[in-house]
Formats: structure tokens, sequence, C-alpha cells
């Protein structure tokens, strides 16, 4: 009759001490993983803001082109004026 008990226990022991966190742990794991990917809608949401991070882009460069033909300097004074903000705040 000990011999029975001690069969059981010891097994259910080990998959309890040893196979049941690794278990718990690597199924979380894979949850986690199959959540993180990201679904069509937000693969065309995120297409989306990339092309219009571009555009923007684009539209500044442009516009500091013209800055630059209209308003020579103009970086320069920007520089001073963000310098002087920043050294009296």
């Amino acid at each position: 009759m000990e011999g029975m008990v001690l069969a059981f226990f010891v097994p259910a022991l080990v998959f309890i001490g040893l196979v049941l966190p690794i278990w718990v742990v690597m199924h979380y794991k894979s949850k986690q993983s199959a959540q993180s990917a990201l679904s069509d809608d937000e693969r065309q949401d995120l297409s989306t803001l990339i092309l219009q991070a571009e555009q923007m882009v684009s539209r500044i460069n442009t516009l500091e082109a013209i800055l630059d033909s209209e308003t020579p300097g103009w970086r320069d004074r920007m520089q001073a004026e963000n310098y002087i903000k920043t050294r009296t705040d």
C-alpha cells in the first residue's frame, strides 16, 4: 500500500513542481505572441500612417525650401530663439 502511494505522489510532485510551471509559462508566452501580431486592419492603418508621414516630410521639405529662398538665415534665427527660450525657462 505504501508503495502505491509513493508511486502516485512522486510523479505528481514532479509534474506539479517542474512540468506544470513550465507548461503555464509557455502557454502564456504563446498567447502573448499570438496577440502581438498585427491584424489586417492594423496593418492597413499603419501603412496609411506611413504614407501620411512621408507626405508630411515632403511638404516640410518644400516649405523649408521656400523659406530658404524667401528668408535667408531663418534657421539661424529659429535656433537662436529656441536657445533663448530654453535658457529663460
